[in-house]
């Protein structure tokens, strides 16, 4: 007999549908033209997408709906990444769609994916080369359109958390052309400034062609070999620009780029707790490794009052030997000057005896010498009127008066007569 055909419930067969479709399909690019649209109250878009040969139903969720950053309505072209499904409550084939992008961003987009390749060959993405943000940074930098809401944003986000750190604008062109040009000028300056340690590079949201600037390739050379840390905050958070991969660190939203690099005074008191803590701990361990070090050369040194002991009875030997040796030395001195002493006199006893006798005959020179013992012998001594000595028969005159000296008295005498000898 032939085998019965399977019969399925509706509910089996409207599943087995949708796995099959999911398998085969899921997930699926799908471009076309949005009719009928219309927002629930609770968040949820339904809508139909069409072309000249077909439409399909759509049904797109809260949570992907607020992700959309364009305006929907009916007769916008939007290219659709969705999942098959087929609704049970009425078998109708769906998409359930997951994101929405405004038709024309294809190109865009094969383009991004493109330069994408190129530049991770070039190891521009790689993790290990990008720097870490200084904590307590001296100044930062801002890189973004003086009349974007994200530069708000951002100043908001910094004058809240760390209102003493200063904030140096460079004012560059975030869309359009000469943007990506303009935003490389004013990395290049902002990057000179002194005491710039950290450059946030913002903008706000907006199409893959709005934000086109930052998928440039220039920029992301420039981003990569920035002398400070480059944080980046472009669009949304399902935003990804090329500018976002060579960041050093990239932020979701402008205002989180701000808070990236800014911690708050309470996180900064924090730090310091904690290093003030660890600092504590190593100088008590230093402390107890010193007291340990003490207590064992402590325990090689002995009592200090006993080692205080010892050394004053070595002060009380030296102090004996020092008075020993002083007495001995005073008395060897003692002897010594007692001998100098009657060396002494005895030289001065013969020099006394040897000058005596040269005295006596000095005195016995001078005697023999004395005029009178010649005068006693029958000479006389003559002088003139001046008393001044006659030794010659040419110092007399006739007449003359002069006085003659002898042995026992003096006389006056003339001269009657000269003759010559």
């Amino acid at each position: 007999m032939p085998e019965a055909a399977r019969i399925w419930s509706v509910a089996a067969l409207v599943r087995a549908f949708t796995d099959t479709l999911s398998a085969r399909f899921n997930p699926v690019e799908v471009k076309g033209e949005i009719t009928n649209f219309t927002r629930a109250s609770s968040g949820h878009c339904y809508f139909s997408l069409k072309d000249d040969g077909a439409q399909l139903r759509c049904a797109m969720f809260r949570r992907s709906a607020m992700l959309v950053d364009f305006d929907l309505h009916d007769g916008v072209m939007v290219q659709a990444r969705a999942k098959v499904s087929v609704y049970e409550g009425r078998g109708d084939l769906q998409l359930v769609v997951e994101s929405l992008q405004a038709a024309g961003e294809g190109v865009w987009y094969e383009k991004f994916l493109q330069l994408k390749r190129e530049l991770a060959l070039l190891g521009l993405f790689d993790e290990a080369r990008k720097r870490p943000l200084v904590a307590m940074p001296r100044a930062i930098g801002v890189v973004t359109s003086l009349g974007a809401a994200a530069l708000h944003d951002v100043i908001t986000a910094l004058q809240r958390r760390v209102p003493h750190i200063p904030v140096v604008i460079a004012p560059a062109q975030v869309q359009g052309v000469g943007a990506a040009p303009s935003l490389i000028q004013a990395l290049k300056s902002i990057q000179e400034v002194e005491g710039v340690d950290v450059v946030l590079m913002v903008r706000g949201g907006g199409s893959l062609e709005d934000l086109w600037a930052f998928n440039d390739r220039e920029l992301a050379h420039a981003v990569v070999h920035s002398k400070v840390p480059v944080v980046s905050g472009v669009g949304h958070e399902t935003d990804i620009t090329i500018v976002d991969l060579c960041a050093d660190l990239r932020a979701p939203t402008p205002t989180a780029a701000a808070e990236l690099c800014a911690q708050t005074r309470q996180m900064g008191l924090e730090a310091l707790d904690y290093m003030a803590q660890s600092l504590t701990g190593q100088l008590q361990a230093v402390l107890d490794a010193q007291g340990q070090a003490l207590d064992w050369v402590q325990s090689r040194l002995g009592r200090p009052s006993a080692l205080v002991a010892a050394h004053r009875v070595s002060a009380v030997h030296l102090q004996q030997r020092m008075q020993q040796a002083l007495s001995k030395r005073m008395q060897m001195l003692g002897q010594k000057s007692g001998l100098v002493q009657t060396a002494l006199m005895r030289v001065v006893q013969s020099d006394g005896a040897l000058k005596r006798q040269a005295q006596q005959q000095l005195a016995w020179r001078l005697h023999n010498l004395d005029p009178r013992l010649v005068l006693q012998r029958g000479y006389a001594w003559l002088t003139d009127e001046h008393n001044k000595p006659i030794t010659s028969v040419h110092q007399l005159s006739p007449q003359q008066a002069l006085t003659v000296s002898l042995s026992d008295g003096e006389a006056g005498v003339r001269v009657l007569g000269l003759k010559a000898g």
